[in-house]
């Protein structure tokens, strides 16, 4: 397979993409879940770890990122803030991150809106150095531009260097027959990340034709999102991804 930015970046076969999502009572607490979160995540042997504002604010992602550069700048990290695009670029030069994730890189707005940001996302990657992984047709996102799926995949891939594809919501499935209509449409070169969904139970059926995985709500002690990262559960989702054959 050519070695795109992507697999430069990330030479796994599938690489797993482990979500913080900051949770916590107050800032105090959420600073006490991320530290031990982040140690509990790597040391289970993710690729990654995605500092997002799920349940914190833009704050706790700066705070978490002032930590990851001070305290373990071993661990390879990527940025999500929700509803920040331009936000989420900035802290990605400012921190050295490996990727940052936009939850939509095409079909979500009206035609005017998107010739803009379409623009701005040119410009702002040609100024970072970070990968850009972004959706399309992804969880909670409208659905705006008036275009065929595959007319708006075939803009996003000229947009970002690995489409994520997802379900309808957090935690929820990813219809394979979805992951394999992504696939046709950016060819069998082009990362595609499953982004929602993946178990231990079901990985090896979900990741058929993808080329990585970003999991949140399958490593945390309850197995939805507002559960607490299990040392356990995180290890055994790693160890399942890890014996997946190659695409």
């Amino acid at each position: 397979m050519p070695i795109t930015p992507y697999r430069a970046t990330f030479t796994r076969a599938l690489p797993v993409f482990a979500m913080l999502h900051l949770k916590g009572e107050d800032r105090a607490d959420r600073q006490d879940r991320a530290r031990r979160e982040i140690d509990l995540l790597w040391e289970s042997g993710v690729d990654a770890v995605i500092v997002e504002n799920y349940f914190g604010d833009v704050d706790d992602v700066v705070w978490a990122l002032d930590r990851l550069r001070a305290d373990r700048p071993d661990v390879s990290f990527g940025i999500n803030v929700l509803n920040d695009d331009w936000r989420a670029f900035e802290l990605a030069r400012a921190y050295g991150a490996a990727f940052l994730q936009l939850d939509s890189v095409a079909g979500h707005l009206v035609p005017d809106d998107d010739a803009a940001f379409a623009e701005r996302i040119a410009a702002e990657r040609a100024e970072t150095d970070a990968l850009v992984f972004g959706g399309v047709r992804f969880k909670y996102q409208p659905v705006r531009s008036g275009r065929a799926v595959s007319e708006d995949l075939r803009l996003g891939a000229e947009r970002c260097d690995a489409i994520v594809v997802t379900g309808e919501g957090t935690g929820l499935l990813t219809p394979t027959e979805k992951v394999a209509e992504f696939r046709a449409v950016v060819g069998p070169e082009f990362p595609l990340v499953v982004g929602a969904g993946v178990t231990v139970e079901n990985a090896e059926t979900q990741l058929t034709g993808a080329d990585g995985v970003i999991v949140g709500s399958a490593l945390k002690d309850t197995y939805v999102d507002t559960g607490d990262v299990s040392a356990e559960h995180a290890a055994a989702f790693v160890a399942a991804v890890r014996a997946l054959p190659a695409r």
